[in-house]
């Protein structure tokens, strides 16, 4: 609760939702986002921490409320604490709690989508015994309005902070939002720095800070800017391909089954479609957030978030938009000069297309600022429908 109650972007609500839960068969991973979505945190209990048996596979997102958070404050005494989470309720070994299903925010989907991307890239850096880490985080600014950037860099088993990069030193954006790890430092058997290769010249970037415990692991990880949380990228492609990934992807989606260290060629295999099919298809499957990354085991692994089944026009929402213009009249073709223009409310753009009748550039902001590294336009997208339907 107390990542799911942080906030660095005070234009947002303060509105902590409750976390999701996940189960592969061997662990359970509890998943949740700040207010202002820059900070995930996953909790992994490890099987050596669960009960004799094999938990099922699935997700959920069930409320962990104040009835659980009450329950949970009146145990007392040397037994141990047994939570339970399953179909009927989650809840303690003395009491169970109501059961609620809870509605998922749309922006936890934007940023679970951008959030296995960017930890994809993070190896680790650093690792710190217990007294190392308690040193480092004691060292740390408090208060959330500190905001500064610092940069981490391993020496002598320890951490050393400073205002600029330096090479194999982890970022370190708004040092407060790790504070969600002090309270379990007694527990912890160490603390490891996940980054991405950084240079002397280096840019901001995401990290990751994992804290082992005995049977558990603590994740946060934070994103590049602390007033901004984790981007999400949808697959550049162009709206036969995006129909086909879409399509590939409720495929592939069936065959996860919640499963860790996905098996490309496995999928390959039973699902007939090619390696590259089956990668696009789980890049698509990853921007709608049904795939997460662990950097302490280096793999992807499936959740599968309260959500609509899978559909192009929640993967893919400009290819939904575009459709949407087109059936409205809003686009115009002119062949002679390999040309279409596409009306909005603020604008009319105009889109070109290339040799092959792909489109290959757009007068909007949206194709200035990222061209296709977030994937095409509406603008674009619908014109390439437009020419579509007009060659049959």
């Amino acid at each position: 609760m107390n990542v799911a109650q942080a906030g660095y972007d005070r234009r947002r609500p303060a509105a902590p939702r409750d976390p999701v839960a996940s189960s592969d068969g061997t662990r359970l991973r509890f998943e949740s986002l700040s207010v202002c979505g820059g900070i995930a945190a996953r909790l992994d209990v490890l099987p050596d921490a669960l009960a004799e048996g094999t938990p099922l596979r699935g997700s959920t997102s069930v409320d962990l409320g104040a009835s659980l958070r009450e329950a949970l404050g009146r145990v007392r005494g040397p037994e141990p604490l047994r939570l339970t989470v399953g179909q009927e309720a989650p809840g303690t070994s003395a009491e169970p709690a109501p059961k609620r299903r809870v509605p998922l925010p749309e922006r936890w989907l934007r940023a679970f989508a951008g959030l296995h991307a960017v930890s994809a890239r993070l190896d680790l850096r650093a690792a710190l015994g217990p007294a190392e880490a308690a040193q480092f985080l004691a060292m740390l600014p408090s208060g959330t309005g500190t905001a500064r950037s610092l940069w981490a860099a391993p020496f002598d088993g320890r951490l050393r902070t400073s205002l600029r990069p330096v090479a194999g030193a982890v970022h370190l954006a708004g040092a407060p939002r790790l504070a969600a790890l002090r309270p379990l430092l007694r527990f912890a058997e160490s603390l490891r720095a996940y980054g991405p290769p950084v240079t002397a010249d280096g840019e901001p970037a995401a990290s990751a800070w994992e804290l082992v415990m005995p049977g558990m692991r603590l994740t946060l990880t934070l994103s590049g800017d602390a007033r901004t949380g984790f981007a999400a990228t949808t697959p550049a492609v162009g709206t036969l391909a995006a129909e086909r990934v879409a399509e590939d992807a409720g495929l592939v989606e069936p065959l996860l089954d919640h499963r860790g260290g996905l098996d490309l060629g496995a999928l390959a295999g039973n699902t007939g479609l090619g390696i590259a099919r089956v990668r696009a298809a789980l890049g698509l499957l990853g921007a709608a957030g049904r795939l997460g990354y662990d950097v302490a085991d280096a793999a992807f692994y499936h959740r599968d978030l309260p959500y609509d089944a899978v559909s192009s026009q929640r993967l893919i929402p400009r290819l939904d938009a575009a459709r949407a213009l087109l059936a409205e009249g809003q686009v115009r073709l002119d062949p002679r000069a390999r040309t279409a223009t596409v009306a909005g409310p603020d604008r009319t753009h105009r889109v070109t297309f290339a040799d092959d009748g792909i489109a290959e550039g757009c007068t909007c902001h949206w194709w200035a600022e990222y061209h296709v590294s977030r994937g095409k336009c509406r603008h674009a997208l619908a014109a390439e429908l437009a020419r579509r339907a007009a060659a049959h």
